[in-house]
């Protein structure tokens, strides 16, 4: 028999909802007949799934060791690895800028992807749940219930703060401020050309998947596989000897590549972006693209009074230095 105690990150689940994630080689039949069975209660009493799950509900499932073992997905396995020195290293210089119990922002390297492209990659999400895993937090408790994830992703050559969720909470509060835009993000990058001036784009995007590359237009083209965005830019630096300006991007709709084409449109290529016109320079072979710095609104929910109206920094990388 198994007692599942029901914590914040499943309140508010329906209950058969919730044994479907928790039991994921069980199929919507088999659960629903444990239930009518009583082989699975919710505090006692028989339920018939349509339940929403509060917090200190008590959960029992009637199975045996075998049966159990048989639809449990496979957190347990995750959990053992707590026992086994983390090398975190291997994912590259990842930064934690600010922690809490619900979200945790994370400075990214070049290099990392955020998600896994095939199942031998490794990701920023690795790296959080090893983390985690190796710092003791209370969020790998309920890895049955709640897996730890990014919020928002950066290209694999785009280095800088990531949003991860830590909690279902965070996950929920963060995702609405992203959909909503009601969480800035701004970039550093560098551009050839000159650029004295702040400039508000418009335009719409539309990415051949097959290619991986954007392409965008200025006025809307009636076509539905383009999507409106929106690009804010303002000029911080000029370096007049290799005609190049540093500037600080607002992503206001994001986009795949949408800061990186969008100023390729203007002629204004980042450096080192070849794929969208960019020239290498000083060794620079990736589009020189960076996150550092996020800012949260000022009407979040009590839980998250930590970060409510606060600004975030992280260091630029020193290739900035070789041009300014």
């Amino acid at each position: 028999m198994k007692e599942i105690k029901i914590g914040n990150n499943a309140a508010g689940k329906r209950l058969d909802s919730f044994l479907k994630g928790y039991l994921p080689g069980a199929s919507g039949g088999f659960i629903y007949k444990m239930l009518r069975k009583k082989n699975i209660t919710l505090n006692g009493k028989k339920a018939d799934g349509t339940e929403k799950l509060r917090e200190d509900d008590l959960i029992k499932i009637f199975f045996s060791d075998e049966t159990f073992a048989k639809f449990k997905g496979n957190s347990d396995a995750i959990k053992s690895e707590k026992n086994k020195e983390t090398d975190l290293s291997k994912y590259g210089d990842v930064k934690v800028i600010y922690e809490d119990d619900n979200i945790l922002l994370a400075s990214k390297p070049v290099g990392l992807l955020s998600q896994k492209s095939s199942p031998k990659d490794i990701s920023l999400n690795d790296w959080l749940i090893d983390y985690l895993l190796s710092t003791g937090s209370e969020a790998v408790k309920e890895l049955d219930i709640y897996k730890p994830s990014i919020c928002n992703r950066l290209d694999r050559n785009t280095g800088g703060i990531v949003i991860c969720a830590k909690s279902l909470s965070g996950a929920r509060v963060m995702n609405e401020l992203l959909k909503s835009r009601n969480l800035d993000k701004y970039y550093r990058t560098i551009v050839s050309g000159n650029l004295s001036e702040k400039i508000y784009l418009k335009g719409f995007l539309y990415k051949d998947e097959k290619k991986n590359k954007v392409f965008i237009q200025k006025d809307d083209p009636k076509d539905d596989r383009y999507s409106y965005i929106e690009t804010e830019i303002a000029p911080v630096k000029y370096n007049k000897d290799a005609d190049l300006t540093m500037l600080e991007v607002k992503l206001v709709t994001g986009k795949p590549h949408q800061i990186r084409a969008h100023l390729s449109s203007i002629g204004h290529p980042l450096i080192g972006d070849v794929k969208y016109g960019g020239k290498i320079y000083k060794g620079v072979k990736h589009q020189l693209l960076f996150c550092y710095r996020v800012c949260f609104p000022d009407d979040l929910p009590a839980e998250f009074e930590n970060i409510t109206g606060r600004e975030f920094k992280t260091k630029l990388p020193d290739v900035y230095d070789k041009f300014f």
